[in-house]
């Protein structure tokens, strides 16, 4: 799960699993395999980079067991 921004400035956490592809229009809209489109603050890259390390934290968690 990563942490992102609304445009009101509220912050939320996403479930990764859920994103189905990400847009720059030029506001950065995240669409949900639920249908659900979210519109953020962060960029595509800022996403993307966050998903890695989110990634990279889980990957390293199961090889310390």
């Amino acid at each position: 799960m990563i942490k992102l921004t609304r445009l009101n400035g509220k912050e939320f956490v996403l479930n990764i699993d859920l994103i189905e592809f990400i847009e720059s229009t030029p506001d950065t809209i995240i669409s949900t395999t639920t249908g659900k489109k979210v519109v953020v603050t962060e960029s595509v890259d800022e996403i993307i980079e966050r998903i890695v390390d989110f990634r990279r934290r889980l990957n390293f968690i199961e090889a310390l067991k």
